[in-house]
């Protein structure tokens, strides 16, 4: 069965009553992509709309009622009925990355994608700069396919538009959305500092995450008084820990253990529930994304720290660029501990440019809640549905 609407949601200003059908791995995979289709799906039903997903992957639906179908690899037509699942929904959405479907760079895609006849969003999570010939192939097929065409950032609009031959009008920006809940007042003035400052940077871990940078940071944090307490929270990626075990964390632990800072640096791998992944990120006095990437178009981690109204050290990969340049976080090198050391120091010893920050981040928040960004996918929907009428089968 599908996620029915909430019985309130008809009476929700605004609500629309249109059925989605999403295409993406699904928790309980942990991945996120997964965590973002589910996301997307509790916005879209608090709209007041319907969901049906079709999950990628061969894990098994187990408890969620709204997984119809499996696409698994090497089948690029499903399980009995997943297109059928899709053409039976208003407006079919396609996650897309080049891991996430069966064949080289995910090319089975494209099968998928032709037995679609209702209007097509399809979703854009990695938009490379330098592209190889067959990830440029397949992101300009899929998009071709497609009646839309979802970024979410000005950043992936140009690089889609410059960097592969894709129809601009198509293309249209909608933010990555916060799972935590937007921060709408200010935390409490705080007195004289007499506990450690709280620093934290969460999320899966794996290589490219540039941890190493931040732990060489804290290291030369050592005259601080008092000394801030840094935080890694989060899991080992399950696709590193498939390929490579727990080298990447093993490498921090004892990076962390060697240095100056190592009694005030500490690893949590507890899982979280959206309630206390809150609770956590809302304890830290500034987040840190020290990631190496520097093509990174979107990221979930960001988004929540500047949805909870928290204060942002980050690398310069292009969504931090683009989301902080207001004023809600500082944007440093990759690879640069020293400036990240620098940028953190400010930061905890400045109340007046953290307050600052956290005042920016509390003003981006309202727009990056879940359901206002369920909203700008719901309006998209009925351009595409003024444009045709789709043929059920």
């Amino acid at each position: 069965m599908s996620c029915p609407a909430p019985a309130s949601a008809a009476t929700h200003i605004g609500a629309s009553a249109r059925s989605f059908g999403i295409l993406s791995t699904f928790p309980p995979t942990e991945c996120g992509i997964a965590t973002f289709s589910a996301a997307l799906a509790a916005g879209v039903i608090a709209n007041g709309g319907t969901v049906d997903v079709v999950r990628c992957g061969a894990t098994p639906p187990l408890e969620d009622v709204s997984v119809l179908g499996t696409l698994a690899p090497h089948h690029p037509r499903g399980s009995p009925g997943a297109i059928d699942v899709l053409n039976g929904t208003d407006v079919a959405i396609i996650q897309h990355e080049y891991g996430l479907y069966g064949g080289l760079d995910g090319v089975e895609i494209l099968d998928t994608m032709a037995g679609i006849i209702v209007p097509t969003i399809i979703v854009a999570h990695t938009v490379v700069s330098s592209p190889t010939p067959n990830q440029r192939y397949v992101l300009e097929q899929a998009c071709e396919e497609a009646d839309a065409v979802v970024v979410m950032t000005e950043t992936g609009r140009t690089r889609l538009t410059t960097c592969f031959d894709v129809e601009s009008s198509k293309v249209v920006v909608i933010p990555h959305g916060a799972a935590t809940p937007p921060a709408v007042s200010p935390a409490p003035k705080p007195g004289p500092r007499e506990q450690a400052p709280r620093v934290l940077t969460w999320g899966l871990l794996g290589p490219g995450k540039g941890i190493e940078w931040a732990i060489d940071a804290m290291a030369e944090l050592a005259d601080l008084r008092p000394l801030p307490h840094y935080v890694i929270a989060g899991a080992t990626h399950p696709k590193v820990l498939a390929h490579s075990g727990q080298s990447y964390r093993q490498m921090l632990v004892q990076r962390a253990a060697s240095c100056a800072a190592a009694a005030d640096i500490s690893f949590d791998d507890t899982y979280r529930d959206l309630a206390s992944l809150t609770d956590l990120i809302r304890s830290a006095d500034l987040v840190v994304l020290p990631y190496d990437s520097t093509d990174q178009v979107t990221s979930g981690v960001l988004v929540d720290a500047v949805a909870a109204g928290r204060p942002v050290v980050s690398t310069a990969f292009p969504h931090a660029v683009e989301l902080l340049v207001s004023g809600a976080g500082l944007v440093v090198p990759q690879g640069d501990s020293a400036a990240l050391a620098a940028a953190i120091r400010s930061v905890l010893t400045d109340p007046d440019l953290a307050a600052s920050m956290a005042a920016e981040a509390r003003r981006l928040a309202p727009d990056l809640s879940w359901t206002a960004v369920a909203r700008r996918y719901d309006e998209l929907a009925g351009h595409l549905l003024a444009g045709r009428q789709p043929t059920r089968p």
